[in-house]
């Protein structure tokens, strides 16, 4: 069996939206079939990961930064949801090991980063991971965007941290492949078919089997059918860019996708 781990561009949903009723007018089942896809991809891996580096959209600083807390508080970074929300735990650790060693490789690579061992984690890595570890006995490195979202540098980042698919590390970029939060929750055909348009974009460009062409793809995104009206601000698109890096030239396949709302989103592997 391949013991090399994939690497992941994940859906984290909306706030902390597994933990809660839906709201009113909603769906009941909305996020549902996203929370499945999520709570298994644990079994689905080709052995556990000793650690999983996560790449939250919802952390940019100058260069990437690192985590490197041995244990991780937790940032409740949502605004506007039932109270419990605020008091869901997951006391997972962290490695101060992985975080030195992903701080060798990007250096190794000429990219500079930085260690942070007091941020926490936010809801873009804890909410996914209490579907994906629901024990939290997955220690878990938080890695940041850089703040000028540049594509290109985002797949080098992770093409430098592609080793660590070897030594038993879990990459996974947490975003969502649609984030207009302004258009999400109209029925508006044309942002519709707009999310569709990306998405098909998405899978065509996620699957190509040539590494240089499918790259040159993710660096000029903002030139897809209906890109810039699924990502008016690129943060929750780029975690895919350190998925894909990391990916080297293994082509992508969506072991998830789904419409939302109306809005086609979905979920990349590499590996």
């Amino acid at each position: 069996m391949n013991k090399r781990l994939p690497s992941l561009y994940i859906p984290h949903g909306g706030g902390p939206c597994f933990f809660m009723d839906p709201a009113p007018g909603m769906p009941p089942d909305l996020w549902c079939k996203m929370a499945a896809y999520l709570g298994a991809i644990g079994p689905s891996l080709p052995v556990r990961p000793k650690a999983a580096l996560v790449i939250s959209a919802h952390w940019e600083s100058p260069r990437p930064s690192i985590g490197s807390a041995a244990r991780h508080a937790l940032l409740y970074d949502y605004y506007g949801f039932p109270e419990h929300t605020y008091r869901l735990s997951y006391p997972a650790l962290g490695s101060p090991a992985l975080a030195a060693r992903v701080r060798q490789l990007l250096a190794q690579a000429g990219i500079e980063s930085d260690s942070d061992d007091q941020r926490g984690i936010d809801h873009g890595v804890f909410v996914p991971f209490k579907l994906i570890y629901p024990q939290a006995d997955v220690p878990i490195v938080p890695l940041s965007l850089r703040h000028d979202l540049d594509a290109r540098a985002h797949i080098a980042i992770g093409a430098a941290l592609a080793p660590l698919r070897d030594e038993g590390i879990l990459i996974v970029g947490s975003g969502m492949s649609y984030h207009n939060l302004r258009s999400f929750f109209r029925p508006e055909a044309q942002a519709n078919e707009a999310a569709r348009q990306f998405d098909c974009w998405l899978a065509d460009t996620a699957g190509m089997t040539d590494r240089a062409q499918r790259e040159q793809a993710l660096v000029d995104w903002q030139r897809a059918p209906g890109a810039l009206a699924c990502h008016p601000r690129a943060e929750h698109l780029l975690p895919l860019m350190v998925a894909a890096g990391a990916g080297l030239a293994d082509p992508g396949r969506r072991p998830y996708t789904d419409t939302l709302l109306g809005k086609a989103v979905c979920a990349v592997q590499f590996g």
